[in-house]
């Protein structure tokens, strides 16, 4: 089996080796670009030359020679630079999986912004930052909305399991798959490009009026052509100016809606020709006997849409004639070519509106699997939890992905029947608040379809709720307590509901905002409150009278974590043991930082 260390260095060989090959591409690009002027620079003076002393016939030997050689060397130019492309793009590729390995932040992509409570309390904007390997904003909306889930299904998540399982073994399909978009791609910092498309497929043209003006004038544009040629030969006076006076009109009362539509079509061509290019490479895949993944693809595989939206990008093209009006206003003066271009870019409109959302959904499920099945394929030793009917919670050696490899210490932790409440004590960053995250987390890899920081995890479908980093609000006028009291209000009613889902609950530090007695006396209170609920969980906090609680309740345990001193320095060791906390250290910490603090 494969280690950690193993993939890890893998990936550095290969980087290695795109290094080497990606110099010598643009060593030989180089070369190959001074070829090419070497080569049009000799051989116009030598054709000059050829000229003078052999005649007109040598002349235009020497000049198609010339101009076949440059022709040649541009061509074998072009195939080096894409090549040189790829390669840059996919050594891109393997630096960044090494940096998700070591959790090397700035050369990761930033996240998003923080919308959901859960998101705050677990991390989860960076949990999806490590784990998004999309090119497109659906795809990484799409495994941002798992990583959510706060109602998980036992049927989707075993379906997505077995999605992630084929696509574990799957690296260069994966990697490819991103390297379409980014290689088809002008500009990649825009991603939205699936909501762009569908946006500007909504937008409404009348296609009617625009076929009848398309019929007028493809029927006087040969008159015109007719009645100029005869004019030309003296058979007819100058009547052709008048018909096509009627034609510029007819064309010009159409200008401006055919301006808008062009403009938004130009706009999208970047976006029309990143989506070809990535659902092409899913339709010609040979898929073998990856059942689960040719089933996800089979819409795609089935409809072959990167034929139309070659189509659609050939017409966009066309329209580009616009950016150059010498040539423009000659074509559109002789044809209808932009009502021509513009009717059939409507047509294709058409038609794409019915069949892209099905296609777009195959990418971003695409994208957000792979992106499950990359953090398995660099994490080895995480393993796919075992979903189970019951209400459970069994974890043994459970991690935080967040916290670096090397640094990581990972306890064994089990929960198994409604009602039950663990109270976590424990000095300050002795790793109370991170053991919750990591709880947290995991359930939320789980659910979402993906391996977990485990040696092996069971658990059940649960609720998750999470009161862990409350803010206050000054928009709103909440104070911190207020606003804590509100999230913990929540929790108990969610507590209440008759839900077939249980709720997994993760606390930390309750009613920080009031005073000693008022704080234990709510405390005790609202532990004795979740025990009596539908759900399960956990409670961190520094106050040791609460600890009792568990000889008064037995659906109440203690487990803690400690400190020792060596050499007047406070060590953690971040184990998770079973009892409460026989130490505290808030008065050692405030000495140790220079502290005025009164001997106890």
């Amino acid at each position: 089996m494969i280690t950690r260390e193993g993939r890890r260095e893998g990936l550095q060989r290969q980087a290695r080796r795109l290094d080497a090959t990606l110099k010598a591409l643009n060593v030989a690009a180089d070369r190959f670009a001074t070829l090419r002027l070497l080569s049009i620079a000799v051989g116009f003076l030598l054709t000059v030359v050829l000229y003078f002393v052999a005649g007109l016939l040598v002349f235009w030997i020497s000049l198609l020679v010339t101009i076949a050689v440059f022709s040649g060397l541009v061509v074998v130019h072009g195939r080096i630079r894409r090549a040189a492309e790829r390669t840059q793009a996919w050594r891109h590729w393997k630096t960044g999986q090494t940096a998700r390995m070591d959790l090397d932040w700035e050369k990761l992509p930033d996240g998003s912004q923080t919308t959901h409570p859960l998101e705050t309390d677990l991390d989860l904007l960076q949990v999806h930052r490590l784990l998004n390997t999309a090119a497109s904003h659906g795809g990484g909306q799409r495994l941002h909305e798992w990583l959510l889930n706060e109602r998980p299904d036992l049927a989707t998540i075993e379906k997505r399991q077995a999605l992630v399982r084929e696509l574990i073994s799957m690296p260069i399909f994966r990697g490819k798959l991103i390297l379409q978009a980014v290689l088809a791609a002008r500009d990649l910092r825009e991603q939205r490009e699936g909501q762009r498309i569908l946006g500007w497929l909504e937008e409404q043209s009348d296609s009617k009026s625009l076929r009848t003006i398309l019929l007028i004038l493809a029927g006087l544009a040969p008159v015109n052509i007719i009645l100029f040629a005869l004019y030309s030969l003296g058979i007819l006076p100058p009547v052709w100016v008048v018909t096509w006076f009627i034609y510029a009109a007819i064309f010009l009362s159409q200008m401006q809606e055919i301006g808008v539509l062009f403009q938004r079509a130009l706009t999208l061509e970047d976006a029309l020709r990143k989506l070809g290019a990535v659902l092409h490479y899913v339709e010609r895949y040979p898929y073998g006997d990856k059942k689960h993944l040719r089933e996800l693809c089979l819409p795609v595989i089935e409809a072959q849409p990167s034929h139309q939206l070659r189509k659609v990008t050939w017409v966009v093209s066309a329209a580009g004639i616009r950016q150059n009006p010498i040539l423009w206003t000659m074509l559109n003066a002789v044809i209808p070519w932009d009502v021509y271009f513009a009717h059939r870019l409507n047509q294709q409109k058409a038609e794409l509106a019915e069949k892209l959302p099905a296609w777009l959904e195959v990418w971003f499920e695409l994208e957000a699997v792979g992106s499950l099945a990359n953090f398995a394929y660099l994490n080895p030793a995480n393993t796919f939890p075992t979903i189970s009917e019951k209400a459970v919670f069994k974890a043994q050696m459970i991690g935080h992905p967040l916290i670096p490899h090397d640094h990581r210490v990972s306890n064994d932790f089990a929960l198994g029947q409604i009602g039950q409440v663990v109270v976590i004590t424990g000095s300050n960053m002795a790793g109370k608040s991170s053991f919750l995250r990591t709880l947290g987390v995991n359930l939320c890899l789980a659910y979402a379809g993906g391996v977990v920081c485990a040696e092996a995890l069971e658990i059940g479908l649960f609720r998750l709720f999470s009161c862990i980093r409350v803010t206050d609000s000054l928009n709103d006028g909440i104070s911190y307590f207020y606003a804590e009291v509100k999230r913990l209000k929540a929790l108990l009613d969610a507590l209440r509901e008759d839900d077939p889902l249980p709720l997994f609950f993760l606390i930390d530090e309750i009613f920080r905002g009031t005073n000693n007695r008022e704080r234990l006396i709510g405390s005790r209170s609202y532990i004795q409150a979740l025990a009596n609920g539908h759900g399960l969980g956990l409670i961190a906090t520094h106050d040791l009278e609460l600890v009792k609680l568990a000889d008064e309740n037995p659906h109440i345990s203690n487990h803690h974590f400690r400190e020792d001193v060596h050499d007047g320095r406070m060590v953690f060791d971040y184990r998770l043991r079973s009892g409460p906390s026989p130490t505290t250290n808030a008065l050692r910490i405030m000495a140790m930082e220079g502290l005025p603090v009164e001997s106890a």
